[in-house]
């Protein structure tokens, strides 16, 4: 009955999802859709790194790495063009295991690229690798030091992706192909799809919540969240905090590489600003606004300000307004706005003001 009450929130969270498609197709206000499925990709970085910030005690820097590592890789792979070397047995190879797709291109040309779904898989595996090589050393760090070492790394993927040519340098890739999810469904920024693309976006989303809802409840969960309380009491008790620490790192920045590859093909196309450090700070404020072990409240958290940030609301302020957010939940709220003792909290000073 307990396991029940978990997925209460997520049967919610799924009539609030199908709610607002079918209110903003009443009130003719269908394009909010189109940021709404953008914040559900971009959240998929902010509930990874709440995992890694809330449950395993880490401050990370450089999940917009991640994030570009898995747009990036996707977007080169599938467009491209292979076509030149189609001859050589390598490339003969994978076109025959059907890892290769002929296609034409915006202009009408001939294109023979990888496939959107080996290239995702290729991206995702990529970033956990990197992610894999990284945390051996750095998590070994603790504080500001753990910070600046993943600072360092979102650092020079965002100076990778800026100046390499392969990766279009400061103009990113673009032309991104539909990604094609199953017959029918497709992954793009075509008009006709945009409440197609909503509640592919929403279902990811959910999916990933459901995993690490089971995660966080489960022996890891428990061990994550002994790390984050005491990590040496855990260390005495058996907990070994280095392998969990490690493998809650790599699951993060495969969420982050997930987000990137679906908002890619979404958008059709990536630039080196997806990289930048300002992404990065901007995840962590997000995560802490939410309440950094507050999985739902990081989520929702994610999905408000992502919105509101891609409507424009906070103009040519859009970085400062995350930085003064984060500045003010460290000052007057660090375990987040939606923590419900924070909440009483309020009400306990409302009652001695009377």
């Amino acid at each position: 009955m307990h396991g029940f009450k978990r997925y209460i929130p997520v049967a919610m969270l799924l009539v609030v999802v199908i709610t607002v498609q079918l209110a903003t197709q009443l009130t003719g206000t269908a394009y909010y859709l189109t940021q709404l499925t953008m914040s559900a990709y971009y959240s998929l970085v902010v509930i990874g790194l709440c995992v890694v910030m809330g449950y395993a005690g880490q401050l990370s820097l450089g999940h917009a790495g991640f994030f570009a590592i898995g747009g990036y890789l996707a977007a080169s792979l599938t467009t491209h063009n292979l076509i030149a070397m189609q001859d050589q047995p390598l490339v003969a190879l994978l076109d025959r295991l059907g890892i290769l797709v002929s296609r034409q291109g915006l202009y009408g040309d001939s294109l023979l690229t990888v496939h959107p779904w080996p290239a995702c898989i290729i991206a995702i595996l990529a970033a956990m690798v990197i992610a894999f090589a990284l945390g051996g050393p750095v998590l070994k760090l603790k504080g500001h030091y753990l910070a600046m070492a993943t600072l360092g790394f979102g650092i020079i993927i965002f100076r990778i992706a800026l100046a390499s040519p392969y990766f279009g340098e400061a103009d990113g890739i673009s032309e991104v192909p539909g990604f094609f999810v199953f017959p029918g469904v497709e992954v793009s920024g075509s008009f006709k799809a945009r409440v197609f693309n909503y509640y592919i976006a929403w279902g990811i989303l959910i999916i990933c919540m459901v995993l690490l809802l089971n995660l966080i409840h489960s022996r890891v969960g428990r061990a994550l969240r002994s790390i984050h309380g005491a990590e040496e009491a855990a260390n005495a008790m058996g907990v070994n905090t280095a392998r969990y620490k490690l493998y809650t790192f790599v699951l993060s920045a495969a969420f982050a590489a997930l987000g990137g590859v679906f908002l890619t093909h979404y958008n059709g196309g990536i630039g080196p600003s997806e990289a930048g450090v300002m992404k990065s700070v901007r995840y962590v404020a997000i995560v802490a606004v939410g309440g950094m072990a507050n999985l739902w409240g990081a989520m929702i958290m994610g999905v408000v300000l992502n919105f509101l940030s891609l409507r424009g609301v906070f103009g040519s302020y859009d970085d400062a307004v995350f930085g003064v957010i984060l500045i003010l939940i460290m000052l007057f709220a660090p375990e987040g706005i939606l923590r419900l003792h924070l909440l009483a909290r309020v009400k306990a000073l409302a009652g001695r003001g009377k």
